[in-house]
Order: structure tokens, then sequence, then C-alpha cells
């Protein structure tokens, strides 16, 4: 399989998930239509659409000549993807995911301000003076660090600027791109899948499961802490074979535009720009948590923080405006990836088969015995993320599904949101429409196929240690 992903060659993200939009408007012609009921239901402050269990019914589609090259609504039916549906797919997930197309582009503009002012450059110059001979332990540090944030708070898209700063870092350590984009994406979607208090993911499922939030953190607990330290020696490994031999670097004779760290001294005005940066970070931080921000309002608060280090740095009105430009224009990619992503959410839920995919391979999993049946709702969330790479989103849809499964499997409700949150946590690290990771890899010039081949391995890690706890936790009873 190794030596096949070698060889494969994986054409640009864009026209990759164009591509497989476009599969999944072919599929709607022979997939057939169906839809649940949802009703409204509140978990933690916040108002949720979750499907009714047993409420499933096919939709018959509309088939017409006309309907093949243009949308063609019928009562009481439901139609395949036309010609101009596949076409405005696009556009139409540019248009959902727009919040957080935005928000990625109004952090790129603030790191373009810090890049002008030179912060930057002098903190990561001070980081290598401090530990340019402790590499391992400054990854352990920074990894546990970040991972705390994705367990507890679900953070994720959040930590996207960091991937050029720690890109940098990275190849001044000796180590290359894999190794600095790693630090990042792992520690905050391994942390987000074993999330002890993720409100995305744990509590959403456990308030539609009907079980007692924040219940099992200590079970969580501890897969939290294997699974992490299976990351670390994971990517340290493969730092220390990249440092011995730069020619095993997975991207080894891939040119980048990665800009070149020049000697900066740290100055006060330097430490001063850090500084209130940090607190401004802890203040979006707070406001996430205890305010419920969403993009737009987390994109203010950034963008406060680049108006804050432009006045300590003197920029001038103009320069912050160039910079914060220039900053906007090296996110173009990945920002706009995640609109192209969305796109195939769009497809399957206009022709109304995202229902029946879920709807059929949630009933062959009544028919097995509990041990099969719990690795199958591991499989199954798994699978399903590539179709809704959304935590939430993914739990609102299954989980009132899964949690009565459970009951007539004999396996504990608590154990079916275990199985939700390994399923969707850990594809996120391998599947092309997760907008977090296609961002993350066209910020750190890293091709597709290339980062495959550094994380399959470890994927299939990551499944095998979570099966395995399943087994732990149907026979133990966790609840």
């Amino acid at each position: 399989m190794f030596s096949f992903l070698s060889r494969m060659q994986v054409p640009h993200v864009f026209a990759l998930i164009l591509g497989v939009i476009l599969v999944c408007s072919l599929f709607t012609y022979v997939i057939p239509s169906g839809s649940y009921e949802r009703e409204q239901v509140e978990i933690k402050g916040t108002t949720r659409n979750v499907v009714v269990p047993g409420s499933y019914q096919e939709i018959p589609k509309h088939y017409s000549l006309d309907g093949i090259f243009l949308d063609k609504k019928v009562d009481g039916k439901a139609q395949p993807t036309s010609v101009h549906g596949f076409l405005s797919a696009v556009p139409r997930g540019m248009e959902k995911a727009s919040g957080i197309i935005f928000f990625i582009f109004v952090i790129g503009g603030v790191f373009g301000i810090l890049q002008r002012i030179g912060v930057i450059t002098a903190a990561i110059q001070a980081i290598i003076d401090r530990f340019g001979e402790r590499g391992p332990f400054l990854t352990v540090l920074v990894m546990v660090l970040l991972s705390i944030g994705g367990s507890t708070m679900g953070m994720g898209e959040e930590f996207i600027p960091l991937v050029p700063i720690f890109v940098l870092i990275a190849e001044k350590l000796g180590y290359d791109r894999v190794f600095g984009m790693a630090v990042v994406i792992l520690s905050a979607q391994v942390g987000f899948a074993a999330a002890t208090t993720n409100p995305f993911t744990v509590v959403i499922a456990q308030g539609i499961a009907e079980v007692k939030l924040y219940s099992g953190w200590w079970f969580r607990l501890i897969f939290y802490a294997v699974i992490m330290s299976i990351t670390v020696i994971y990517l340290l490994r493969y730092g220390a074979r990249v440092k011995r031999d730069p020619q095993a670097s997975l991207v080894h004779g891939i040119d980048a535009e990665i800009a070149e760290i020049q000697t900066v001294a740290f100055t006060a005005r330097h430490s001063v720009i850090i500084l209130a940066c940090i607190l401004l970070f802890v203040g979006i931080l707070a406001g996430v948590i205890h305010y419920h921000w969403d993009f737009a309002q987390m994109g203010g608060g950034f963008f406060l923080m680049g108006l804050v280090a432009a006045a300590v740095a003197g920029l001038s009105a103009n320069e912050a405006a160039r910079a914060f430009v220039k900053g906007m224009e090296e996110m173009v990619v990945a920002a706009l990836v995640v609109g192209f992503a969305r796109g195939i959410e769009i497809v399957l839920t206009n022709s109304q088969i995202m229902d029946t995919v879920i709807h059929y391979a949630s009933s062959g999993l009544s028919g097995l015995p509990k041990y099969v049946a719990v690795q199958g709702m591991l499989l199954f969330q798994t699978l399903l993320n590539f179709l809704i790479p959304s935590g939430s989103g993914q739990a609102a849809v299954t989980m009132p599904l899964m949690a009565p499964l459970a009951d007539v499997l004999e396996i504990s409700r608590q154990t079916a949101v275990f199985a939700f949150q390994c399923g969707d946590g850990f594809s996120n690290l391998i599947i092309p429409t997760s907008g977090i990771l296609m961002s993350m890899l066209s910020l750190a010039h890293i091709p597709f196929e290339r980062w495959l081949r550094f994380m399959i391995p470890l994927f299939l890690i990551f499944l095998g240690t979570s099966a395995a706890f399943l087994v732990l936790a149907v026979v133990i009873g966790f609840s």
C-alpha cells in the first residue's frame, strides 16, 4: 500500500475536491433519496436540529431530460444533481462556509502584519537560541499544550496561523516541513479526537444520547494519554530520521517558497507586542467558551490583535494595510479550499441521499454481535466523516440513531459516544474534505500524497488503539 502511495500523483487540491463533488453528483442518480424528520434539541445553551429515530422515509426521485441540465423542483420528489447543480455546488459551498473563509483571511492578514513588524522572526530566533539543541523537548511541550486546547475546547481552526511559524522553526532545527506542520495538526486533531470535554463532539453527543454531560472523563483521559504518547513518539522518530538524513524527508526535492529566517534581535517592543497578542488570544478563547463566539466575532478579536501590533510597532496606516493585504494573499488557497470541500455536503444534502446513506449503514449494524458492532460504529463514523467533516454536524445526524442502537446491542450509550468521537476525529487527518487539513497543507506547501505517506501508518495505529479501547469499554460496561 505504501509503495502505491509513493507512486500516486494526487492532482491539485481544487481539482481533487471537484472530482469528489462530480462522483457524488453521479451517485445521486443511483442512490435512493430519503430523509429523517428532525427536531430541535437544546444542548448547553445551543439549539441543534437532530434526526428523529425511526422516522426515515424514502423519497421518490424525479428524472427528466431537462432536469439533467437544470435544477427542477417537483413537490414531494427529490432530484438528482443537475449539471447546473454540480457547477453551483462550489459557489454555494463558499457561501455556506463564508464565516470560516473570512476568518482565515483575517488571521492571514494579522500574520502579515506580525511578519512585517519582524516580531515572528525575532521570536523564532529567540526560540532557536533557547532550544536549538533541545528540539524534542520543545516538540513535546508544544504538542501537549496544543492538544489540551483541542481536547478540552475543541480548538482546531484557531491553530491554522501557527503552521507557517512551526514550519520555519522545524526547518531551522534541522527537521522538515512535514514535521513542522505535524506538530500543529497532530496536536490539534489528536486532542480533538481524544476529547475529554470537547464541546463540539463529546458534549453535543452526550447531550443527544441523553448521557450525563462530561461523564466518563476518566476513561477519555486515559485514552488521551495513551494516544498522545503514541503520537509524540511517532513524530519524534520521524524527526530524528530526517535530522540524520535530510533525504529521508517526505518532501525532499519538492521546492517551496518558505521565507528564510533572518537573524533579528529580540527587543522590548517585541515583548510588548507578544504579550498583547497572548492576552488578546486568551480573550478570544474566553469569548468562544463563555459567550459562544462565532467566526466573525473571533475574526474581530484577531483584527484587533493586528491593530494593536501595528500601533505598538509604529506602523503607518498604509504600511499596516499593505502588510495585511499581503498576509491575506498568502491565505487564498487555504481559505477557498474550505468552500470547495463544503460543496460535497451541498450536493449530498440537496439531492437528499445523505440520510439514506446514514439509514442503511446504521441499520446494517443492528444484527451484529456487540463486539463486532462497536467496531462497525467506529468504521461507520470514520467513513461518514468524509461526507460530513463537522463534529457537531455528524453528532446531530448519527447520535440519535447510534444511542438507541447501543441499547439494542446491550452496549452503553457512553461507548457509542466514544466510538463517534474517535471515528469523527482521527479521520480528519487524512480526508481531503477536511478544510483544516487542506488549509494547513497549502500553508506548509506539502503535497497531499506526501502527507498521506506520513499519516496513514499513524492513522492505522489510531484506529487499532481506538478499537482496543472500544472492546475494553464493552468489557467494563463503560458508562
